[in-house]
């Protein structure tokens, strides 16, 4: 789908506040009501617009010790890396998952409490999904960016 200049525009206030009235975007976008909504079914339908979430503050829930894990299975059969992603779905500390290039095999992104809650969630969840080879983590220092919104 090809994206003119109101959709992009509208794209990119959805993205930075989207419980924006279709009346706060229309007097932003110089359109009726109507069109904004059309605009906005429009781009649901096509799948361009997936989901409307609330971002939640990871401090303020306690959950801003962040850990990166690469994670390497120990081999690259179909039927361990479909098993390996099932058990990874269910893992709620488990955030993001990405079967990436490179030495290992995935990277994950943690979101836990402190050292202590990591250690465990090492302990009784990650290590023991079968097939795993081998982990490396790393504690992140300092979030110097993070945005969910894509620039179009």
């Amino acid at each position: 789908m090809t994206f003119d200049t109101i959709d992009k525009k509208l794209l990119g206030y959805l993205q930075e506040d989207c419980k924006k009235t279709n009346k706060e975007l229309s007097g932003l976008l110089n359109l009726s009501v109507t069109a904004v909504y059309e605009r906005i079914k429009k781009l649901e339908r096509e799948g361009i617009i997936e989901n409307y979430v609330g971002l939640v503050n990871k401090t303020k829930v306690n959950r801003d010790f962040v850990v990166l894990c690469h994670i390497k299975l120990i081999q690259h059969r179909k039927e361990y890396l479909t098993t390996f992603e099932k058990a990874v779905l269910a893992i709620e500390e488990v955030v993001e998952c990405y079967h990436v290039s490179g030495d290992y095999d995935y990277i994950i992104k943690v979101l836990v409490a402190d050292i202590n809650e990591f250690r465990e969630f090492m302990v009784t969840k990650l290590t023991t999904l079968d097939h795993i080879g081998s982990t490396h983590s790393s504690f992140v220092i300092n979030e110097v960016k993070h945005t969910t919104a894509i620039t179009l």
